[in-house]
């Protein structure tokens, strides 16, 4: 009985202690799992930088960006932000691109997130900043410095209003301090009548940024994506291209240099490098714009047409052909632009720079050489070259003779047996009166009386 009662007792334990250690084994292992969750284990994070100024062409790196990020199934999306600002029409697209996002979204400012850079850091779930970066001063201007309309201001304080509350947590009223000058928050650095431009601690403690770190391995901490797999997004050379080439500023130079290069290129012998500089300053134009997504295949077929119908007016006369050439070109310049107003500013700097360059040429060069001697008839039928349009009688000055007809001055006279249309110097002359050539003007012979 005993011996019975001892075994129990070993059996009993032997149970309890795999239990346990069965028990530990499952909790080491559930602690593990949930130590991955938190490290990122098995996700996948996409870092897209927001760099330079906000044009057309950030626009389009942006969407070609995160629905690579989609389509990869990425977990998290990391904006970079180091940008002065750029065009608000562009801002607002990337502003909606990032409101639609529905992967969660973190922007980390490492310098600079100002003007539309704080616009479209407000559309992402967290802000992160360095402890020297800043974001704000977000007035909107015109390309030339001045301060915009009214309309448009009221706009985009209404675009910055609406970016703040897209996200819950956040007082519109910074925004607005960051777009309105009006408004006055003396305890941040903006007295009435300048900009709101937050610094780190700022945005902490104003709830428009979550953190400050020094580099993007603390972010992910933070995120709870330690381990989690990163994808740094680039832009491509085509995209680097498109953004430099679609810059308000260097639009008008393109179009110039493509103008001056034309013509140039028409009081140059055969073709060279001014017609060259020309077209590859067009290819240039609608590449970079191609690539950007502003202009399709239709505007580059109308300007094919346009050239096209340029060159057909070399061979037939009228002068149609090339208006109807020419305004396809533009046609074509106005659909790949985006905006309206800046396209036709930079088409008309370009119209002055020809026109300038054109009456220069003229006046130095002339009208021929280059392609203007094929195109224009340089034939003159001058004495020089032995042409005479009218015969020029000066033989006759000194011979004499008599009027066959009166002088009323005009008559006829008769020169050794020659019968000659003459022209008294004024006076009447009867007929049968004897007359001395004294002058001879192209067709035009004078004549004067002969005293007894």
């Amino acid at each position: 009985m005993l011996l019975r009662k001892k075994t129990s007792h070993i059996l009993l334990a032997s149970i309890i202690f795999t239990f346990t250690l069965l028990s530990g084994t499952l909790l080491t292992k559930a602690d593990d799992e949930a130590d991955g969750d938190d490290n990122g284990e098995g996700k996948l994070v996409y870092v897209i930088p927001i760099e330079k100024e906000v044009e057309r062409g950030l626009e389009s790196f942006l969407n070609r960006s995160t629905q690579e990020a989609i389509d990869a199934g990425a977990n998290h999306i990391i904006f970079e932000i180091n940008t002065p600002g750029g065009r608000v029409d562009s801002a607002k697209n990337i502003g909606n691109l990032l409101d639609d996002l529905d992967v969660p979204s973190t922007s980390f400012i490492l310098s600079d997130a100002l003007s539309a850079g704080s616009y479209i850091a407000l559309f992402t779930d967290d802000i992160y900043m360095k402890p020297n970066a800043t974001m704000g001063a977000s007035g909107v201007i015109n390309e030339d410095g001045t301060a915009a309309d009214k309309k448009a201001q009221s706009a985009w304080l209404a675009a910055m209003e609406a970016a703040a509350e897209s996200k819950s947590g956040r007082d519109p009223l910074y925004a607005l301090a960051m777009a309105d000058p009006n408004i006055d928050l003396p305890e941040y650095g903006a007295p009435k009548g300048e900009f709101l431009t937050l610094s780190p601690n700022e945005a902490v403690e104003v709830d428009y940024a979550q953190g400050i770190f020094q580099n993007r391995e603390e972010v992910l901490h933070e995120l709870g994506l330690t381990n989690a797999t990163v994808v740094e997004m680039e832009t491509t050379v085509a995209e680097e291209i498109a953004r430099f080439i679609t810059n308000p500023v260097v639009i008008p130079i393109l179009l110039s240099i493509a103008s001056l290069g034309l013509i140039v290129e028409l009081y140059s012998p055969g073709f060279g490098v001014p017609g060259s500089m020309g077209i590859l300053a067009l290819v240039l134009f609608f590449y970079g714009h191609i690539i950007a997504g502003l202009a399709g295949m239709e505007a580059v077929l109308l300007l094919i047409i346009g050239i096209g119908l340029i060159v057909a007016e070399f061979f037939v006369t009228g002068g149609i052909l090339g208006l109807l050439g020419m305004g396809a070109i533009i046609g074509s310049l106005f659909m790949s632009g985006y905006d309206l107003s800046h396209m036709s500013l930079s088409i008309a700097i370009a119209f002055i720079v020809a026109v300038v360059a054109g009456v220069v040429l003229y006046k130095f060069i002339g009208m021929e050489k280059g392609l203007f001697r094929r195109i224009i008839l340089q034939d003159r039928t001058t004495t020089e070259l032995g042409y005479v349009s009218t015969a020029n009688r000066l033989e006759l000055i000194g011979m004499e003779g008599a009027t066959v007809t009166p002088l009323r001055p005009a008559g006829t006279a008769l020169f050794d047996n020659e019968r000659i249309d003459v022209v008294s110097e004024g006076s009447f002359i009867e007929l049968d009166k004897k007359v001395k050539v004294i002058k001879v003007e192209g067709m035009r012979v004078v004549v004067r009386e002969i005293k007894n």
